[in-house]
């Protein structure tokens, strides 16, 4: 009997994930930090979470329907991009605001750009700066945990805020950050929380450690050069959060290996420019969308070489 040749279209390779399937992981893994950040701040933290995810589905459904596309709510994306956004707002930040936060990171960001997988930045890091240069008072006003704080709740500084002070260590021992008793957004307190989700994203193999790691790694080395309190900069502000869940969105990080190695450099030296030099206590999140920006590039730069070519540089010789 004779060899026969199939002949079929691409794709040639197939795999059981896809969109939807990625995304569930995705809010498994944000579930605990979400529990946790209902504990540490009650009603407001649960009716925060749940008005961004509304507000995204609601903005994503209207877009496709404006645009006349077949409605992409089902594939959950909106819905990871809702948490990360409530993850990254303040427990006393207005309900009306982190509305608009959800609009704007769904409807401008994202389905303007053409949907899932044409957006040139993260979403909900867009959607937390264009809130922080609207508002910056409600922004910026951060609520003690419930477990430590009095009975009115009241607003207190965040451990990035008293770096370089001796209060830093007085008020926030490292045990205290790690379980997020602190002030700070929802989903960045509580560093046990975010780790654990870290720990099923690589299990479902949905993210790779190299940007996490490199990105936090970086920041370490460079604060220990500065003489800044290393783990201090890693358990405090959205480090964790931005580094495991935000840097490594699959549209807005480069392909390949080195690419997102050079591009989780650049995130963690951005972040520690931003906190040791800049007028704000935080960069994570301006340095992860700078480094969406320059993504295009570094891919370019870093992309594989094709088997049995030869580089540019060899013809020059010649």
């Amino acid at each position: 009997m004779e060899n026969t040749i199939k002949i079929a279209p691409a794709p040639h390779l197939h795999s059981e994930q896809s969109t939807r399937s990625v995304m569930l992981d995705v809010i498994i893994a944000l579930l605990p930090a979400a529990l946790v950040a209902t504990w540490l701040f009650g009603w407001r933290a649960l009716s925060l979470q749940l008005v961004c995810v509304a507000s995204c589905v609601a903005a994503e459904y209207l877009s496709c329907a404006v645009l006349k596309k077949p409605s992409s709510v089902g594939d959950l994306s909106c819905i990871v991009t809702g948490l990360l956004l409530s993850f990254n707002l303040p427990a006393g930040l207005p309900l009306w605001m982190a509305a608009i936060g959800g609009v704007v990171a769904i409807a401008v960001v994202k389905m303007m750009f053409g949907g899932i997988g044409h957006n040139f930045v993260n979403p909900a890091l867009v959607g937390r700066v264009v809130l922080m240069c609207s508002f910056p008072l409600a922004m910026n006003t951060y609520l003690q945990p419930l477990p430590i704080a009095a009975a009115d709740a009241v607003a207190s500084a965040t451990p990035l805020s008293l770096l370089g002070t001796d209060a830093l260590g007085q008020q926030y021992p490292l045990w205290q950050l790690f379980v997020g008793l602190r002030a700070g957004a929802l989903g960045e307190t509580c560093g046990a929380a975010l780790i654990l989700g870290f720990v099923y994203l690589l299990w479902r193999r949905v993210i790779t450690p190299v940007i996490p790691l490199t990105f936090v790694g970086t920041v370490a080395a460079f604060t220990l050069i500065l003489g800044e309190p290393p783990l201090y900069h890693i358990l405090s502000g959205g480090l964790l959060l931005g580094a495991i869940f935000m840097a490594t969105d699959y549209t807005t990080s480069p392909m390949t290996p080195l690419g997102q190695f050079v591009y989780a450099v650049g995130c963690g030296l951005i972040t520690v420019l931003i906190r040791c030099f800049g007028s704000l206590p935080e960069g994570v999140s301006f340095a992860i969308l700078l480094m969406n920006i320059a993504t295009p590039l570094i891919d370019r730069v870093c992309h594989r070489r094709v088997f049995g070519s030869v580089r540019r540089w060899r013809f020059a010789k010649k």
